[in-house]
């Protein structure tokens, strides 16, 4: 099996002896459950480092009181099964007292304050989810000090609140985003997927065919109203409960100031008690416009 370390001390100085041999170490931070879209996240960063880091921990602080933690899948096994196929040199499962040692047992430790990127969508639906996120992530980067971090991106928002987190500490990792990795009929992979019933998991491509319509209606010029729409009207016609249907800036999140220059449509919906989340990258309409 995949060499597993649970001890953060121990991840640390290896990471360290890793990279004073000249090595450049990769980590990829997860919750496990592990699926296609992380196993791309390991292969990018096979691909660019010489050594992989996977941490697999479920983190409390960013769970809301009535949100999914108790029974997030935790398929310990079959994620390092997963690992040792992908040739992983270490993957690291700490204990909640482990990654948050000042805290109480529940990882309730002391938040971070987030703003900007962090503050809208998800972060104006699950308070504190984002604060929680940051912290974590801080906390992981502590202690596996490696050269870069890769990140899917299916979570933009929070990828940007990550970036922002790393400017703000100026911590030395490169943040490495990667694409969003789907199933055949366009679903994002997530590990949220395994809690849909068939029916549900048939009607969830909309999340998927919304993001197209409004591609399309924003290829063709429409106002961004128009192309949110089209986005909404998708997933509703599915019975899909939409939580926000929206293409805002795509670095801050705010609406946007240049209606020509890119974007980035936003969508959150929910199929019985799972909540599912998307995005697609707009280009600057003044470049579909010369390509036209």
């Amino acid at each position: 099996m995949v060499p597993l370390e649970t001890d953060p001390a121990r991840i640390t100085s290896a990471v360290r002896a890793a990279r004073q041999r000249g090595r450049r170490v990769g980590f990829v931070p997860t919750m496990g459950a592990l699926h296609a879209g992380h196993a791309s996240l390991v292969e990018a960063a096979a691909a660019a480092c010489d050594e992989v880091v996977v941490s697999i921990f479920v983190n409390p602080t960013q769970f809301g009181p009535h949100e999914d933690f108790a029974r997030y899948p935790r398929p310990v096994d079959a994620d390092l099964a997963l690992l040792e196929q992908l040739g992983v040199q270490w993957a690291f499962m700490p204990s909640v007292e482990a990654v948050y040692p000042d805290g109480s047992s529940h990882g309730q430790a002391e938040q971070m304050h987030v703003a900007g990127p962090a503050l809208p969508f998800e972060g104006a639906i699950r308070p504190g989810h984002f604060a929680g996120v940051a912290t974590v992530v801080k906390r992981l980067f502590e202690i596996v000090p490696a050269d870069a971090a890769f990140f899917g991106a299916k979570d933009w928002q929070q990828t940007l609140v990550v970036r922002q987190m790393v400017e703000r500490y100026r911590m030395p990792i490169e943040i490495v985003v990667c694409p969003t990795v789907r199933e055949a009929d366009g679903l994002a992979r997530s590990s949220r997927n395994a809690y849909l019933t068939p029916a549900e998991r048939a009607r969830a491509v909309a999340l998927h065919d919304g993001l197209a319509a409004a591609a399309a209606r924003w290829d063709a010029g429409d106002c961004v109203a128009v192309a949110e729409a089209a986005l909404r009207e998708t997933l509703e016609a599915r019975g899909i409960a939409c939580d926000y249907a929206a293409i805002v800036d795509p670095d801050s999140l705010a609406p946007l100031v240049d209606p020509l220059g890119p974007a980035i449509a936003l969508v959150a919906g929910r199929l019985g008690s799972t909540r599912l989340i998307d995005n697609r990258l707009l280009p600057a309409r003044r470049d579909v416009a010369r390509q036209s």
